[in-house]
């Protein structure tokens, strides 16, 4: 099952989008559930309580508009796994887009195409996010969400995990194949010591990484490719 919310304050274009994505589930083969919202506050208000893998979000409206919506979400409930998805009848907002690490950004109007487009990728996301990693540790097997991984660092012969809620797990491997594990996922190498999840990222310059516990990152001159997508 995938949630959906789908918010902008036209009747219409919910109505709208909603059969779009209704149609595209037949291709698919996933079971969708969609929640239409003409009213940023009620939506924000359930955020409290729902919680949904993709929000396609218009960023102009009345009362809260989606860019403050987006940062509630990754700032407020600490949410950095939902894919949202902006929407606007204007490209002056991408760049004020970037601090809310959206999926992407749609121009009005909006073809079915491009909402078929965006669940493509946002099923590849959702599905990446849910997959669980496996480390050795004591002779037990351990298992962790990718999405609860901020980053990983090479000390020696161990490779240390820092995770969302704070804790730092070592155990012994080599970057290298913990790079071939990993990389296939939302994790990026971005100097031979760290490879990092790029859902948890909060700011880049061409050589430096922060992350959104606050911990700034190396990049390697090797590795600034790895983090020209977030450009």
């Amino acid at each position: 099952m995938i949630r959906i919310a789908i918010c902008d304050d036209e009747k219409e274009f919910v109505q709208q989008l909603t059969q779009y994505i209704l149609n595209a589930s037949k291709t698919f083969n996933e079971q969708f559930e969609i929640d239409g919202y003409t009213d940023s506050r009620v939506l924000t208000e359930s955020l409290k309580e729902e919680k949904y893998d993709v929000i396609f979000l218009d960023i102009q409206m009345p009362y809260i508009d989606g860019l403050a919506i987006g940062k509630y979400i990754r700032n407020n409930l600490d949410d950095n796994v939902t894919e949202i998805v902006y929407i606007s009848s204007e490209r002056k907002y991408a760049m004020d887009l970037f601090s809310v690490r959206p999926m992407n950004f749609i121009i009005k109007p909006v073809s079915e195409n491009d909402i078929f487009d965006m669940l493509q990728l946002g099923l590849k996301l959702v599905k990446n996010s849910s997959q669980l990693f496996d480390y050795e540790l004591k002779g037990e097997t351990h298992r962790v969400k990718l999405s609860d991984i901020y980053y990983f660092k090479s000390d020696a012969r161990k490779i240390i995990m820092i995770m969302s809620n704070g804790t730092e797990i070592s155990f012994y491997g080599k970057m290298s194949e913990l790079a071939e594990k990993v990389t296939k996922y939302n994790f990026k190498y971005i100097h031979k010591s760290y490879i990092i999840n790029s859902i948890h990222v909060k700011h880049f310059t061409a050589r430096k990484v922060i992350m959104n516990n606050g911990h700034e990152l190396p990049v390697s001159r090797t590795n600034r490719e790895n983090i020209k997508h977030y450009e």
